[in-house]
């Protein structure tokens, strides 16, 4: 099964199914990707039993696969510099090609590194979580932190393939399908009101990877992306509704410096939650709708700020909201909700009015 991204800049298919990354030569074949050299990099969490299947398919002396431990702390420059200086020492060039096989972070760095390694060699993504199988490898963006934030350095760059194999989900431990599941949420919330009811009625067999079930949520969240990016690759309007949430959440996973205690999924389902409550106290999004998206994430367990942080808390989450990407001035920038699938941008407050927000929330 496939899905075709269609973008000004390129052309590129998703492909769905189970064991669909083992075909890795033929699929480049009918891509017309012909490197002389590939190389592969890989999250050292992947099971060694697909890692090693995977190594014979590609098993070349001029090929390179290297093992990452992937997280937010090396999700930086330094990363990023390590990998260029190794496709430079070996010659590689813009014909070539980089594999990122991993998560979201694995995906945004290596994404990165080729979009600026000679001004863009080919990039194949291989996504094993289901958070990056149904969000962060759509779209072409690319990114690492810096002091200021998340994801404050980065390019656009289409991969050339993406192949979303459920072959990796089935060693996720519970936590990470959940960290997946709340990009799905995210989308079903922005876009389709439908989709929102069959994801409350069976996120159970979504998290227990119940195939028909995990293959119908993670086409549908990718159809939804699909159709937001073509419209608006740059993100100068309609994609920035993918944001909902995110503010919050990019400004939780900062305050708390990236640790495990909270990871990206996490925060956005806290991030989800935070801004539907602000979307309710604005007078947008009536009770009613509120209260079913709030009974939804208590059922998943992260409704409650305070067990993350206090009122010390508050004020280094703002000052990270205010250094947000997507702001333009001293006001915060938010995505908010009218009603399930009618989301409203540009909606801007004082930091002063979303400090008191929080502590209403976490005092």
């Amino acid at each position: 099964m496939r899905l075709f991204i269609k973008t000004k800049e390129k052309k590129y298919p998703i492909y769905f199914g189970e064991n669909n990354c083992f075909k890795i030569k033929k699929i480049l074949i009918q891509n017309k990707i012909n490197p002389k050299k590939l190389m592969v990099i890989y999250d050292k969490n992947i099971p060694k039993k697909i890692v090693s299947k995977f190594k014979t398919r590609i098993k070349k002396d001029e090929n390179i696969i290297l093992e990452f431990n992937f997280n937010e702390k090396i999700k930086n420059l330094n990363t990023v510099k390590k990998i260029l200086d190794i496709l430079g020492k070996n010659n590689f060039n813009r014909n070539d090609c980089l594999i990122s096989m991993g998560g979201g972070i694995a995906g945004d760095i290596c994404a990165f590194a080729a979009s600026i390694y000679k001004r863009g060699i080919k990039f194949v993504n291989i996504p094993t979580t289901l958070l990056s199988q149904v969000d962060s490898s759509i779209g072409g963006k690319t990114g690492v932190n810096n002091f200021l934030g998340k994801n404050m350095i980065g390019t656009f760059c289409q991969p050339n393939l993406v192949i979303a194999d459920i072959v990796f989900l089935r060693s996720l431990p519970k936590r990470e399908m959940i960290c997946g599941y709340a990009e799905i949420l995210k989308h079903a919330l922005i876009s389709d009101k439908k989709f929102f009811i069959f994801l409350k009625n069976n996120y159970k067999d979504i998290l227990n990877l119940k195939s028909n079930t995990i293959k119908r949520a993670i086409f549908r969240s990718c159809k939804i992306k699909k159709a937001i990016v073509e419209k608006d690759e740059r993100e100068s309007n309609l994609r920035k509704t993918l944001n909902y949430g995110h503010t919050f959440a990019h400004a939780f996973e900062s305050t708390l410096k990236y640790t495990n205690k909270l990871n990206h999924g996490e925060a956005v389902l806290l991030g989800i939650l935070t801004a539907s409550k602000f979307s309710n106290k604005e007078r947008l999004l009536a009770k009613n709708e509120f209260s079913l998206i709030e009974n939804h994430i208590k059922e998943l367990k992260y409704n409650n700020l305070k067990n993350y942080f206090n009122k010390n808390s508050i004020n280094k989450i703002s000052n990270f909201m205010i250094k947000d990407k997507k702001n333009y001035g001293k006001s915060i920038n938010l995505v908010l909700l009218r009603k399930i699938a009618k989301p409203v941008l540009n909606n801007t407050y004082s930091q002063i009015k979303v400090k008191k927000f929080l502590s209403s929330l976490i005092d």
